[in-house]
């Protein structure tokens, strides 16, 4: 490998695709490890164009403890998914400021493509992948020129090349993409702040939590039906189940996965496949009521599916659904006690409330129309803004503010049930969702996070109450955008107020789901059934492993034979035919060039064995080397090239 210095120019080229590749990270780095690695860069820069010396090594090591050190304080840790790509970026900075010649420079274009991995850690999106793609272009292009690091090659040449060879490699690409055999999960064992950034459901609700999560138009999961698709204002997405109340903050019950409890259907199944995006969580969104479960899940008595672990890949499953159903008329008297708990001495407005209606009615179906009349007659306002709430907060709620989002309507009227002696429960989840046209898939965000109760009736069982509906119908007919007012911070892409925004927006929505599906949901059982219509009867790693060699040698072998064919059938090159016969007339003199002799080694040898010609023949070589391997391209040249050959006599 050469060791001569890198020209100005691939410093240049090296310098961009570092920072093309290093620019995502820009956001998620502390800004003194961006602006440390961007100094490094131009420092480097300044050094090559003022043809100054590199560094010294001891200032070197000295600036990599500081680094590493200022990791640390940052971070708290060295080795991690944030750590790791900060130290990696600072190694890659400070490595430049050593490069000089080809070795250094394949070591830090070896770092530059590593970066490029690092930056799907992050995104796995479209976009992300066509930047990424343009980078591989870049540094691609950058090493090229680094294969004659004293020269420059003209720019156009080295994307040409590099434009080149990435068309040559998409058909392997493809084959490493269908059979390089997969791992179930993430590619990557990361440690746990890899998830820091997920966002969605809790397991507890207190007043504020879900109107916090609307104000993110991140999307939780994708639906897409197998049969005509149900009216919004039906779509209740289940969610984690709500039994624990402290006097502010509503629990789920811990529960283990068991057989599948007890559900009279009442109509046809829907059934249908969700595409839900990773949230760090174990639970599983399902139309109400689920009536099955994916394999990779179970399922709890109040119908809460869990996963086998951590969702924390985009996952996808099938399920089936009833819109009518019938649950839980028999169900266990210690759930119905549980489902009855209040903390002693909690919001006692609210209990002498409720215990008034339980005295005058004695039906549970009156008290409950009696409580949703409250919501509908006495002024309550849905927003996504209520004020603050102190130490009871059901009872400030409904004789003080009377303005609240769905946590607060579902909390109060949970509350007043128990109080009242009816068993309920809250049922966390998403309602409603933006149907999509293009591709025919409800798009069901973070914004559309909802809390309805279940309430427990004999002869009934557990029934689905939504008290926001009584407040704000538009919130279940019509989504949130419709029922919030114009004033409340709701993400603009939530908002309907732009038809041709909406539009485009459902368009992109669309492409991404299509890559989603189709290269990052391409999963090991997806990849099975792929390699079962393919016609192998076993998808093992190893059988996998046998079809990615063979159709890898054939693929290189096509690759081989056109490079051959290209060779025949084009035009012979004149600078070639020039020395070809320069070398003819030597060897028929008893001067054959040997087969792994260069021109400038070769032009040596005949300088020595006919000294009287050694001017013509160093002239000769000169012109050839630079005509072939060099940046001369002038056809003059190659005429005179030519007449030296032609008046050539041994």
């Amino acid at each position: 490998m050469d060791n001569k210095p890198l020209s100005f120019r691939n410093i240049v080229w090296l310098l961009l695709a570092l920072a093309l590749v290093a620019a995502p990270h820009a956001e998620r780095l502390p800004p003194w490890v961006s602006i440390f690695a961007g100094v490094l860069g131009l420092w480097r820069l300044y050094i090559a164009q003022r043809r100054l010396p590199l560094l010294s090594k001891w200032l070197l090591f000295s600036m990599l403890g500081a680094g590493i050190a200022g990791i640390y304080l940052s971070y708290g840790v060295i080795l991690g998914r944030d750590s790791g790509v900060a130290l990696l970026v600072l190694l890659t900075g400070l490595k430049l400021m050593e490069t000089n010649s080809q070795r250094d420079a394949v070591m830090v274009l070896f770092l530059g493509y590593f970066l490029i991995i690092t930056n799907f850690l992050y995104s796995q999106t479209i976009i992300t992948g066509l930047y990424m793609l343009l980078v591989v272009l870049v540094l691609t292009a950058a090493w090229i020129g680094c294969n004659r690091p004293s020269h420059d090659y003209p720019d156009k040449l080295k994307l040409h090349l590099a434009g080149t060879l990435f068309i040559q490699s998409v058909p392997l690409m493809v084959v490493l993409f269908l059979l390089f055999p997969r791992v179930q999960g993430p590619l990557w064992g990361l440690p746990q702040d890899a998830y820091s950034g997920t966002t969605g459901l809790s397991d507890s609700m207190s007043p504020g939590s879900l109107s916090q999560l609307t104000q993110s138009d991140a999307v939780a999961f994708r639906v897409k039906f197998n049969d005509p698709a149900p009216n919004a204002s039906t779509l209740y997405w289940r969610g984690p189940v709500l039994w624990r109340f402290n006097g502010r903050t509503w629990y789920g019950r811990t529960y283990a996965v068991s057989e599948p409890p007890e559900l009279q259907a009442l109509d046809k199944p829907l059934r249908y496949t969700v595409t839900l995006e990773p949230h760090n969580r174990d639970w599983l969104f399902a139309l109400d009521m689920p009536g099955t479960f994916p394999p990779q899940a179970g399922i709890t008595p109040d119908f809460q599916i869990i996963s086998n672990a951590p969702v924390r890949s985009r996952m996808r499953y099938e399920v089936a659904s009833y819109l009518k159903y019938q649950t839980g008329i028999n169900e266990n008297p210690v759930a119905l006690r549980r489902a009855l708990q209040l903390p002693r001495n909690s919001n006692p407005r609210a209990t002498e409330l409720a215990q008034s209606w339980r005295r005058s009615a004695g039906d549970d179906s009156a008290i409950i129309n009696r409580a949703l009349n409250l919501f509908r007659k006495e002024n309550f306002y849905y927003t996504m803004q209520p004020p603050l709430l102190g130490e009871h907060p059901v009872d400030e709620f409904l004789f003080d503010t009377k303005r609240g989002f769905c946590e607060h309507y579902a909390s109060s009227f949970t509350f007043l049930m128990r109080s009242a002696g009816i068993p309920a429960r809250i049922v966390t989840g998403y309602q409603g969702g933006d149907f999509n046209a293009i591709d025919d898939y409800f798009i069901v965000r973070q914004a559309d996070a909802h809390a309805w109760v279940e309430v427990w009736l004999k002869q009934r069982g557990w029934v689905r109450i939504d008290p926001t509906a009584a407040v704000s119908p538009l919130r279940v007919e019509a989504g949130i955008a419709a029922a919030v007012p114009a004033t409340d911070p709701l993400p603009l892409l939530v908002r309907h107020d732009y038809p041709w925004l909406r539009e485009a927006r459902f368009i992109w929505d669309a492409m991404a789901n299509n890559w989603n599906q189709w290269v990052l949901g391409y999963t090991p059982q997806r990849q099975a059934q792929f390699m079962t219509r393919l016609g192998m009867s076993e998808a093992t790693w190893q059988n996998m492993a046998i079809a990615l060699l063979l159709a890898s040698g054939f693929i290189m072998l096509g690759l081989a034979g056109m490079i051959l064919w290209r060779l025949r059938t084009a035009p012979r090159d004149p600078v070639q035919l020039a020395y070809h016969k320069f070398c003819g007339k030597l060897a028929k003199d008893g001067l054959a060039r040997h087969p792994a002799e260069g021109p400038q080694d070769y032009s040596l040898r005949l300088a020595q064995a006919k000294p009287l010609k050694a001017e013509t023949i160093r002239s000769i070589s000169e012109l050839y080397i630079a005509l072939r391997y060099g940046t001369l391209a002038d056809k003059l040249a190659v005429k005179r090239l030519r007449q030296l050959v032609s008046g050539f006599e041994t």
